[in-house]
C-alpha cells in the first residue's frame, strides 16, 4: 500500500465533490440492468456506490425499497420500520426515495423526530427495544449510509428484526428482486410523491437520541467516568453521531468536549487518507490528524465514522490505537468487569483479526468463535447472550449490557468509545498502556493489511481456492500448521484462504469493489518476519493464479 504525499493533509478545492452535479446524477442517470457494475449488489454492508458511476441512483433506491417491502410481506413483518440516514450527500435524496415507496406500500415508518441523522447502532437499538418480548408484529430497519466511504458515495442497508445486518439469504432475495425491478424499468414499484409521503398516516416520529442516550447507563459505567473526572475528547468526523454526544455529556455530566460539530457533505474539514481520497475512517492515522493534534488535551479521545458503527481510540500513551490492539484490551477488560455476563459467554472475532485476541481469550478461559468477515455472523450469539463481545479488525465491535442481555446486534462505535473512557476511569490508565501490559504477557504482534492487484478472474480463483491448490508446507521459515478456507467458529466459507504457522499467519481475500485482493498478515516475531510473510503470501497466490490461468481458468 503506497502512501500518497497528500496523506494527512487538508484537502483542497479540487478534491471536493461537486454536490449539485452529484445530486443531478442521482436523479438523472438511469442504471443499465445488463451492466453488472450498475446493478444492485449487496456486499457485507448493503448496496454501495456513487451516482456518478450510475451505481447509486434513484432507480436503485426505489427498486431496493420495493424489494424490502415485498420481503417484509413474505415474512409477515408487520411492525414498524425504523429508517435512518447519515450525513453523506446522497443520503438525503435516498431517504426521500425510500420514504415515497414505504408510504405507497403502507409501511409504518419511524423517522427521527427532529429530521436529523441516525447512527447505525441507534437503529439496531430501536429495533431490539421494540421487539423485546414480541413474537408477532416485529420491527425492522433501513440505514442509509456508505459507512466511512468518500463523499460521492451512497449506501443502503437492511436490518431485519434481529437488529443486525441481514444475512446472505436475505440480501440475495432483496438484491434479486430489486434487479428484476430495474430490468423491468421499475414496473411494479409502488410510489407516492414525497409531499404525500411526509403527510402519510403511516409516518411516525421517534426520539432516537433520547431513547439511545437514556439507555447507555445499562451498557457503560457512566458514573465511573463522571466521578473520576476523565477528560474525554470526541470527534464525530461530521457524521451521524454529531447530535448524540452533547446529549450524552448533558445527561451523564461527564467532562467531555466535542472538538467539532461541523456537518458538511463535502467533508472539506477532513485530512486526506493514505491514497489522497477523503474518507471518514476513524482507524486511519491520516484521517485522524485533527484529533491526534489534540492528544495532550485529553486523558482519552475517540472518533466515529459517518454512521458511527466504527471507533477510533486515541490515547496519550499510544496515540491512535491499532483496532486490533483496542479489541484485545476491550476483551481483557470487559470479561473481568462484567460479573453478570454468562460464565460461558464467548469472544467473537473474524478470521482476519489479530491472534492476540486468541491469546487473551484463552487466558480468560473463554471460548473463541472465529467467523468470516461480516458482523452478521455474530448476531445470534449477541441476541441470546452466548457471545459477550464481538469485533472486527476494521474497528467495529459491540458487546452486551451489564446484565448480560443484548445491547445492539450491529457495530456500535459510540459504546466502544465510551468504553475507553470507562477503562481509563476504573483502571487509572488509558487503553494504550493496558495494551502494553498485554504485550508483556502474550508478545507484541506486528500486523498489517495490504492490497495487491488482481483481475476479476483472479479474484474468482482466489475466492474458490483450496488448500490443495495452494500446496505449501512452510511460511516464513516455519511449518504451516493449518490452511483454512472455512471459518473454524461456524464452518462458513471465508471467501479466500488463511494460512497459519506457529508465530505468524496470513489471509487473502478478494476485494468486492476494486481490482485488488487483500492480504492480512501478522507475526509475533517482529516487522521483518511480517514482511517475509507478506512477500511469501504474494508469491504463493501469484503461483496459484499462474497455474490456474495456464489451465484456462
Amino acid at each position: 500500500m503506497q502512501t500518497s504525499p497528500l496523506a494527512g493533509k487538508l484537502v483542497d478545492q479540487s478534491q471536493l465533490v461537486d454536490l449539485p452535479r452529484l445530486i443531478t446524477a442521482y436523479y438523472s442517470l438511469v442504471p443499465d440492468a445488463d451492466n453488472p457494475a450498475q446493478r444492485v449488489s449487496f456486499g457485507t454492508s448493503g448496496h454501495r456506490g456513487s451516482a456518478f458511476d450510475t451505481a447509486f441512483n434513484e432507480a436503485h433506491i426505489l427498486a431496493i425499497s420495493q424489494a424490502i417491502c415485498l420481503y417484509r410481506k413474505s415474512q409477515n413483518f408487520s411492525g414498524p420500520l425504523y429508517l435512518g440516514m447519515d450525513t453523506h450527500a446522497l443520503s438525503v435524496p435516498a431517504f426521500a426515495s425510500a420514504l415515497e415507496v414505504l408510504a405507497a406500500n403502507n409501511v409504518e415508518t419511524i423517522v427521527d423526530a427532529a429530521g436529523g441523522y441516525t447512527p447505525t447502532p441507534a437503529i439496531s437499538h430501536a429495533i431490539l427495544t421494540y421487539n423485546r418480548g414480541r413474537k408477532n408484529g416485529l420491527a425492522d430497519g433501513i440505514v442509509i449510509t456508505p459507512s466511512h466511504n468518500p463523499p460521492a458515495d451512497g449506501g443502503f442497508k437492511y436490518n431485519p428484526p434481529n437488529g443486525g445486518p441481514a444475512d446472505t439469504a436475505v440480501t440475495d432475495w432483496i438484491q434479486n428482486a430489486a434487479n428484476d425491478f430495474l430490468k423491468n424499468k421499475l414496473a411494479g414499484v409502488n410510489r407516492v410523491p414525497y409531499e404525500r409521503a411526509l403527510k402519510a398516516s403511516t409516518l411516525h416520529k421517534h426520539d432516537y437520541i433520547g431513547a439511545y442516550v437514556g439507555d447507555l447507563g445499562n451498557v457503560i459505567d457512566m458514573e465511573s467516568i463522571r466521578s473520576a473526572g476523565v477528560q474525554v475528547g470526541i470527534d464525530p468526523l461530521g457524521g451521524a453521531a454529531v447530535h448524540y454526544w452533547p446529549a450524552v455529556i448533558e445527561k451523564y455530566g461527564i467532562k467531555a468536549t466535542v472538538v467539532s460539530d461541523l456537518v458538511d457533505p463535502t467533508f472539506r474539514f477532513m485530512t486526506a487518507d493514505w491514497d489522497s481520497k477523503i474518507r471518514m475512517d476513524c482507524s486511519s492515522p491520516y484521517a485522524m490528524v485533527r484529533l491526534l493534534a489534540m492528544l495532550d488535551r485529553f486523558d482519552v479521545a475517540f472518533a466515529n465514522d459517518t454512521d458511527a458503527d466504527r471507533h477510533g481510540i486515541v490515547t496519550r500513551s499510544a496515540g491512535l490505537m491499532n483496532p486490533n490492539h483496542y479489541l484485545a484490551v476491550a476483551i481483557s477488560y470487559l470479561f473481568r468487569n462484567r460479573p453478570r455476563w454468562r460464565k460461558d459467554a464467548a469472544v467473537g472475532k473474524t478470521v482476519v483479526s489479530s491472534s492476540m485476541i486468541d491469546r487473551v481469550a484463552a487466558s480468560l478461559d473463554r471460548k473463541l468463535i472465529e467467523t468470516p468477515v461480516g458482523f452478521k455472523w455474530f448476531v445470534d450469539g449477541m441476541l441470546d447472550g452466548s457471545v459477550g463481545f464481538c469485533g472486527e479488525e476494521s474497528a467495529g465491535g459491540s458487546f452486551l449490557r451489564t446484565d448480560g442481555t443484548v445491547w445492539t446486534t450491529d457495530k456500535d462505535g459510540l459504546i466502544l468509545g465510551l468504553l475507553a473512557a470507562e477503562m481509563t476511569a476504573r483502571e487509572g490508565r488509558d487503553p494504550g498502556a493496558m495494551y502494553t501490559d498485554l504485550t508483556k504477557k502474550f508478545g507484541a504482534p506486528a500486523y498489517e493489511r495490504i492490497d495487491a492487484p488482481a483481475t476479476l478472474s483472479q479474484k474468482s480463483i482466489l475466492k474458490k481456492l483450496t488448500p490443495e491448490q495452494l500446496d505449501a508446507r512452510e511460511l516464513a521459515g516455519e511449518k504451516i500448521l493449518k490452511t483454512l478456507t472455512v471459518a473454524p467458529g461456524n464452518g462458513a466459507a471465508i471467501g479466500g484462504i488463511k494460512v497459519i504457522a506457529e508465530s505468524g499467519w496470513f489471509a487473502a481475500r478478494p476485494s468486492g469493489t476494486e481490482e485488488v485482493y487483500k492480504i492480512y498478515a501478522e507475526s509475533f516475531r517482529g516487522v521483518d518476519h511480517l514482511h517475509r510473510i507478506q512477500a511469501e503470501a504474494q508469491e504463493l497466490i501469484a503461483r496459484v493464479f499462474k497455474q490456474a490461468e495456464s489451465k484456462g481458468g
